[in-house]
Formats: C-alpha cells, sequence, structure tokens
C-alpha cells in the first residue's frame, strides 16, 4: 500500500500594493499553524499578487480556510484557495532555462508557449518583464521560462530547433541546463 501524499493549500492573492501587506498576510498563515512551503509575489502596476503553497495539518488547514474571507476583506485581498497533493511525475524531467529578449510586440509569449506545447513540453515557470532599450529608448520585452525536457528528448536537436523558431521571429534566445 503506498503512503498518500499530505495535502496543502494553494492560495492566490491580489490586491492593491500596500506597505505591510505580506507581513500581514504571512502571519494570518502562520497564526493558523500552518507553512509556506513555496510562494511567488510581484507587485505588477499598483497590484500586488501572490500565489503560495501552505502546508500544514489537515485541522490547521482547514482553519486557514475558514479564515480566509475574513482576511482578504480586512486586507482588501481577493483571495481563491484550492487543496492540492504533490503531482506525481510520470516520467523524469530535466529543467532547462529558456531566455528570450525581443523588441516587444503582441504574441511573443503565445508564440514560445505554442513551440513548447507542440512538443509536450511544460512551462514550469515564466516570467515576463518590458523596460527601455539603453541609447533608442525602443520597449523591449523579456522572458525568462522553465521547462521540464524529458529525459530521453535529443536535446541539442531541440535546441536548435527551437532557437531556429526564435531566429525567425526575430527573437534572441538561449536554451540552457538549469544549475543550481
Amino acid at each position: 500500500m503506498t503512503k498518500q501524499q499530505p495535502e496543502s493549500l494553494v492560495i492566490t492573492a491580489t490586491g492593491d500594493d500596500q506597505v505591510g501587506l505580506v507581513e500581514r498576510f504571512s502571519s494570518r498563515v502562520t497564526e493558523a499553524g500552518c507553512n509556506i512551503e513555496e510562494s511567488r509575489m510581484a507587485v505588477l502596476g499598483g497590484q500586488f499578487a501572490i500565489i503560495m503553497r501552505v502546508a500544514g495539518s489537515w485541522a490547521a488547514l482547514s482553519k486557514l480556510e475558514g479564515q480566509l474571507e475574513v482576511a482578504g476583506k480586512e486586507l482588501g485581498l481577493t483571495i481563491v484557495h484550492a487543496r492540492t497533493r504533490d503531482k506525481a511525475k510520470a516520467r523524469a524531467l530535466v529543467p532547462y532555462h529558456v531566455d528570450v529578449v525581443a523588441l516587444d510586440h503582441p504574441g511573443i509569449v503565445h508564440s514560445l508557449a505554442r513551440f513548447f506545447s507542440r512538443h509536450g513540453i511544460n512551462i514550469e515557470e515564466l516570467q515576463t518583464d518590458t523596460y527601455p532599450a539603453p541609447h533608442t529608448g525602443a520597449p523591449m520585452f523579456s522572458v525568462r521560462m522553465t521547462v521540464g525536457l524529458p529525459a530521453d528528448a535529443h536535446i541539442s536537436t531541440l535546441r536548435s530547433d527551437f532557437l531556429s523558431y526564435c531566429d525567425d521571429l526575430n527573437l534572441d534566445a538561449t536554451f540552457e541546463p538549469a544549475r543550481g
């Protein structure tokens, strides 16, 4: 009999950015007897966004779930949550980092996602940013992502195909193994 993975809670919260918001929100998690296992936080425009995975006993997770609506109202956050378990890995995956820089234009993320989707590769993490180019001020767009490549993938062919794809779209890209 296999041991069942413990449940955890994934919480997404968004609202107006304000000093002390992370402290006040994280105190609710701690006071319920839970621990933040993974999280990503960002301020986008004037909006704060967080996604986190919280672990704890069944009772602690239930206590936190029961407090989230009130916490959202008090902190000015829209909160969505769901119970989850660690995903069983069907096959070994090798993490690779993909970095892309280009003149900003609509559709870059979609094009990259389409390439990886068509190759059966999951995007595990993705971050984008815009900034003015040095000297010219032209609007630039950067993408940093981590993808999980099947261990049996022919990586040199995939890398070559990806870089050719990016060249065709006038995207400057790197495709390297994740380190540390």
